[in-house]
């Protein structure tokens, strides 16, 4: 079952998974917001999940060469629900066989 989050949950999961990442690297917030092109504030806004800009969201990914996780965010889409609506509803539907009783 899916927990829904209020967006400043959302924003310090964010925030705590990039602290993680970043530590992985063995990086502190100094060596990444240099890396990154953003001030030291920056990041610390990004990790504690207290506003940040999306900008400096993706120069933080970049930095952490993990530019790949905005593809999760939003993924190809191949047909959108409303054309697979409109498609169904043109379709002809097939009529269903009724089982003959054998006598």
């Amino acid at each position: 079952m899916q927990t829904i989050r209020t967006s400043a949950e959302l924003e310090e999961l964010l925030g705590s998974r990039l602290r993680e990442l970043r530590l992985l690297k063995n990086l502190d917030q100094q060596s990444l917001a240099e890396r990154a092109g953003l001030s030291l504030n920056a990041v610390k806004h990004l990790e504690s999940g207290k506003g940040a800009r999306l900008n400096s969201l993706v120069k933080v990914l970049r930095a952490l060469e993990r530019a790949d996780w905005l593809d999760t965010l939003a993924p190809i889409v191949s047909i959108s629900p409303m054309q697979m609506l409109k498609r169904g509803s043109r379709e002809p539907r097939r009529a269903r066989r009724r089982a003959r009783k054998r006598v």
